[in-house]
């Protein structure tokens, strides 16, 4: 099952939607307009909206070219909910993946697993925390518990983005959870790819863009 995150890309304007947008007290206004010479017939109130517009208009023209699927990563194996734990592990090392989504037969999201998910399975928080269990007590994990299934450990449901959602809908959808990714999912309902928050944030920073 996946969820679209709530936030509507449509909605009025505000601070928090404006990303990096500075939050302009009245004497930060009052300050500026007396700079300007001659008498300004605006309120301190009409200059915050036009400021909020103006920002708006800006950040939507600097990263009209970010979307989920010019970002996300298009080769991605998922994995099945009946996969065994000992078969799940692997293909996270060889993807190179510390999250990965879980679909049916017909590449419907369903879930995805993450590296917490494991460990929290395991009763550990961290790696660490594992390793350090396992030092203590070699027995602690059993044998039975590599062949559990992935979907009884999955996160279910799975917050996940279209292939067109830019960048107001992607921030609404990564501040929605913890997780470092998320599924992108095509027009008709099929996984596309995975979007990792670091991929997401290194397009996001100005100075980092030029490759995207």
């Amino acid at each position: 099952m996946t969820q679209r995150p709530s936030r509507d890309s449509s909605d009025p304007p505000s601070a928090q939607d404006n990303p990096a947008e500075i939050d302009l007290t009245d004497d930060d206004i009052l300050e500026a307009m007396h700079e300007i010479p001659g008498y300004l017939d605006i309120t301190t109130m009409d200059f915050r909206a036009v400021y909020r517009l103006a920002h708006r208009h800006a950040i939507d023209r600097l990263f009209s070219g970010i979307t989920a699927g010019r970002l996300m990563r298009r080769e991605v194996s998922p994995l099945t909910p009946e996969i065994p734990l000992v078969e799940a592990i692997p293909s996270f090392v060889h993807q190179g993946l510390k999250s990965l989504p879980v679909v049916d037969g017909q590449r419907r999201v369903l879930g995805i697993l993450t590296e917490t998910d494991v460990l929290r399975w395991l009763g550990a928080e961290t790696f660490l925390g594992l390793l350090a269990r396992v030092i203590m007590d070699d027995s602690c994990i059993k044998s039975e518990q590599h062949h559990r299934p992935v979907g009884e450990f999955m996160t279910s449901p799975v917050v996940s983005v279209p292939l067109d959602a830019g960048l107001r809908e992607l921030l609404a959808a990564f501040a929605g959870h913890p997780g470092r990714a998320m599924p992108v999912i095509s027009a008709d309902g099929r996984l596309a790819g995975l979007l990792l928050r670091k991929v997401f944030l290194s397009a996001y920073h100005p100075d980092r863009r030029s490759w995207v």
